[in-house]
């Protein structure tokens, strides 16, 4: 290896892809679309780098195509969770002891792996696994993949260069020690990138790490395994179990040696899941590290000055794009009466011109929700707002024959404590409150407190004053706050995200602060002349 203090290449976010019509990315992704609906896979399980199978078996089916087979998946059990901590700490070791360089350089691989060959391939995984658009998946399974890879390397030297000062005499150091024992990574559905970085991240800091992805998005977290693979990741490093998410999580949690969690899903699971970790505290050799990245109930707010056709783009884009399937997604939004109409006029005017099929036709805005749970859920929500006195249901429709389709479904409320304004709906749902102009200071209020979550959240005005008491007044209700911009698309080293109260620990994937979470520093002194005499001066 070489002897030096070396530098990790300079990050630059990944450029997106267009894929226009004609252009190379297009046919190329086309043709892996294709292949991977022709060719169904089977999924093993992923331990100390070994493919394990149970012959337990479960169905791959294309959330808006019940009839597209994309292959199955194995089942394991707790016992695969016990092989997997096993693994996870015998691999563990060697995986610390590596120079960081040596760590990075298989992140950085993997970077320039997914900007070519698997970028067609873990998109095409995505789209077809998770019902995303080809700008959805180029977006989130190429693009802030490839940033969390190079960002974090960046982020990671930063961290490791941070050393105290020494004084006369004195060399003063820190070591960045990975956490001792076995880091957790459970993980959701609706973003790749997501996936794959709640394991990644922990691992480029010397953690060695037991994975449990949703089993609506296994097939693409298959392929992160191909990838990570060829990439060079050593044996054991990263174990995928799949299975019964209350089996596999709640045997990890049981282990001695669990170092910490790294999560992204529903703020009831986090809760139960802290919960555990809090009841075991007693069994475990050091206290857990417990991250997590939780539900949102994002909004928009619109001054009196809001430019209208930014705002109604805001709500569009930021409700509807993949289903309302982001943790950030627009779903209630504050408008003033002055511009309530008006705003209708343009949404509306937009969703009938939108789309919403099969995500292998490019010319459709929206796919499927991800499972017919999930369908049930948001419908249910929907119907009982057709039923209400205080709503009315202006746009939206579902299916479920094919597929499970929901339309952009947009809704007026009238009651501020409503459901729809409260609770997280996690679909393509989006509702609107008309308030009074002259009652505005009391519509900030109902924004800021109206839901249990503070997650992401815009504010629009062309008045520079009403921009800066919005940012004001509404501080504490988005962990990522956004000025005339939709509440969505975070990026890696431009917006690190996260949020607090029911929204998660707000820890900010994509920044240096997120990895701090996986290390545990040690503080070396060393004293080149150390004193020879018990006696002080005052002493003579």
């Amino acid at each position: 290896m070489l002897d030096a203090i070396a530098r990790v290449p300079h990050s630059l976010n990944e450029p997106v892809l267009a894929y226009a019509p004609g252009s190379q990315e297009r046919s190329t992704l086309e043709a892996a679309l294709r292949a991977m609906a022709r060719d169904p896979v089977e999924v093993p399980m992923v331990i100390a780098g070994e493919r394990v199978t149970t012959g337990a078996l479960g169905p791959l089916h294309a959330p808006h195509d019940h009839t597209l087979n994309l292959g199955v998946w194995h089942t394991g059990t707790y016992i695969h969770v016990q092989s997997a901590i096993t693994a996870a700490l015998e691999a563990g070791r060697e995986w610390s002891a590596l120079p960081f360089t040596a760590r990075a350089a298989v992140f950085l691989k993997a970077a320039e792996l997914l900007a070519t060959k698997y970028r067609p391939i873990l998109n095409a995984a995505t789209m077809l696994g998770q019902s995303k658009t080809c700008h959805q998946a180029e977006i989130d399974a190429a693009c802030e993949l490839i940033d969390f890879f190079r960002f974090n390397c960046a982020f990671a030297e930063r961290m490791l260069a941070e050393q105290p000062v020494s004084g006369p005499g004195v060399w003063n150091q820190t070591d960045w020690r990975p956490l001792e024992g076995f880091v957790l990574a459970v993980t959701p559905f609706n973003f790749t990138s997501i996936a794959a970085n709640l394991p990644c991240a922990p691992a480029l800091l010397g953690n060695a790490v037991v994975w449990k992805p949703a089993v609506t998005a296994t097939l693409s977290a298959h392929w992160i395994m191909a990838l990570l693979g060829e990439a060079g990741l050593p044996p054991g490093v990263i174990n995928m179990v799949l299975g019964d998410p209350a089996e596999l999580v709640g045997e990890a949690l049981a282990s001695e040696h669990l170092a910490g969690v790294h999560f992204t899903g529903s703020t009831a699971v986090f809760r139960g899941l802290s919960q555990r970790v809090a009841e075991g505290l007693g069994r475990y050799r050091n206290l857990p590290r417990v991250v997590g990245e939780t539900g949102g109930k994002d909004f928009i707010f619109a001054h009196p000055s809001a430019d209208l056709d930014a705002l109604a783009v805001a709500v569009v884009r930021g409700g509807y794009e993949y289903q309302g399937q982001k943790c950030s997604a627009a779903s209630r939004v504050f408008v003033p009466r002055s511009l309530h109409r008006p705003l209708l006029e343009r949404c509306l005017g937009m969703l009938s011109e939108m789309r919403t099929g099969d995500i292998t036709d490019f010319g459709n805005f929206l796919g499927a929700v991800i499972d017919e749970r999930a369908w049930l859920r948001i419908t249910g929500y929907v119907s009982r707002a057709r039923g209400s006195a205080d709503c009315t249901v202006l746009a939206g429709d579902a299916h479920r024959e094919r597929g499970w389709f929901i339309t952009p479904t947009l809704v007026e409320v009238r009651d501020p404590r409503h459901e729809l304004l409260r609770e997280e709906l996690f679909g393509p749902v989006v509702a609107l409150f008309p308030y009074d102009d002259d009652r505005y200071e009391e519509a900030l209020g109902l924004c800021d407190r109206g839901s249990p979550y503070a997650l992401t959240g815009a504010f629009f005005a062309r008045d520079r004053r009403a921009l800066a008491h919005g940012a004001r007044a509404l501080r504490f209700a988005a962990g990522n706050f956004y000025l005339n911009d939709k509440p969505t698309g975070a990026v890696v080293g431009q917006q690190p995200f996260g949020g607090a109260r029911a929204s998660g620990t707000n820890d900010k994937a994509g920044s240096m602060l997120n990895l701090l979470r996986w290390v545990s520093p040690r503080t070396i002194k060393e004293t080149f002349a150390p004193p020879t005499d018990w006696r002080y001066p005052y002493l003579g």
